[in-house]
């Protein structure tokens, strides 16, 4: 007898998301989670649902978080639920991302890595001129940011059906703008909802983190025999004019940050932002905004 496909298998929608920052992390993180027994991952790791994909409806979305029957309920009648999730790092950057996931998820688990914004947005240079998306220097590319995205990000909170190329490959320093971005998704999460994760802490000790991770999910501490970092680029460091400049940029950005996340979750933007670089630029700036008590390491 030749069964249905999918008669033994039920669609469950995710417990969790990942929703950014993009070149943060997320992809070994994701990964190291589809390796816990108790997780399910999605059937590929971006599914850009509340983003790129919102008009292919639930259905579609469903369909990416399988589960088979006989596993569910022996996880189930053992207390040891099984969790799935999913990391699609433009979530937390559009704007229609959270009140999409809020209306579906309101329960789920937001988890976010926040990696210094200078680094962030070299790496995502790299990663659009390997995709063959950018064409200009780094340097060219920021100055043409404003022009590329202007009133993009606009014309998508206003019209659901639109996508912005530009929005999406282009905004290498406003997605390091992040306090903005977070706030979008504390209009419709509980802060209990968050956890808040340095980037530069994962990458130098990922097993560390990712026990973090489990227990904020509720997961049984797992183990695994080696954490190794996924879709690392190699290109040429940043020159030194250009870094100083740009974490002169984000120096402001940044002290917002660091107030914003000790406010919420005390002492998580210390945690945070103590792993960012910066210059002598960037501790005038920090003192000239009243942020010159933070800790250069």
């Amino acid at each position: 007898m030749v069964f249905p496909s999918g008669l033994f298998r039920v669609d469950v929608l995710p417990d969790f998301l990942i929703i950014g920052a993009q070149k943060a992390g997320t992809t070994s993180l994701a990964s190291y989670l589809a390796a816990h027994p108790k997780v399910v991952p999605p059937k590929r790791k971006e599914v850009h649902f509340f983003d790129l994909n919102y008009g292919r409806g639930l259905k579609w979305y469903r369909s990416h978080f399988s589960i088979a029957v006989g596993k569910k309920l022996w996880s189930c009648m053992r207390s040891r639920p099984l969790l799935t999730g999913e990391a699609t790092p433009y979530y937390i950057f559009h704007p229609l991302a959270a009140s999409r996931a809020f209306d579906l998820l309101p329960a789920a688990r937001i988890i976010v890595l926040l990696r210094d914004p200078v680094d962030r947005a070299y790496s995502h240079y790299h990663h659009e001129v390997r995709l063959g998306a950018e064409s200009l220097s780094f340097e060219d590319a920021i100055e043409a940011e404003d022009r590329r995205i202007a009133e993009e990000g606009q014309r998508l909170a206003l019209d659901s059906s639109y996508a912005s190329f530009n929005y999406l490959h282009f905004a290498y320093l406003k997605r390091g703008i992040y306090a903005d971005q977070i706030n979008r998704w504390l209009e419709f999460y509980r802060p209990e909802q968050f956890l808040i994760l340095s980037s530069e802490a994962f990458f130098k000790n990922p097993a560390l983190e990712y026990q973090k991770v489990l227990q904020f999910l509720g997961l049984p501490p797992w183990n695994l025999p080696a954490y190794p970092a996924e879709l690392v680029g190699t290109y040429r460091p940043l020159s030194t004019a250009t870094r100083d400049h740009l974490q002169q940029y984000f120096a402001p950005h940044n002290s917002r940050l660091r107030r914003q996340l000790n406010s919420i979750w005390p002492g998580t933007g210390d945690e945070v932002l103590d792993g960012f670089t910066r210059s002598a630029g960037t501790k005038r700036l920090l003192a000239e905004t009243g942020e010159d008590k933070i800790s250069t390491r």
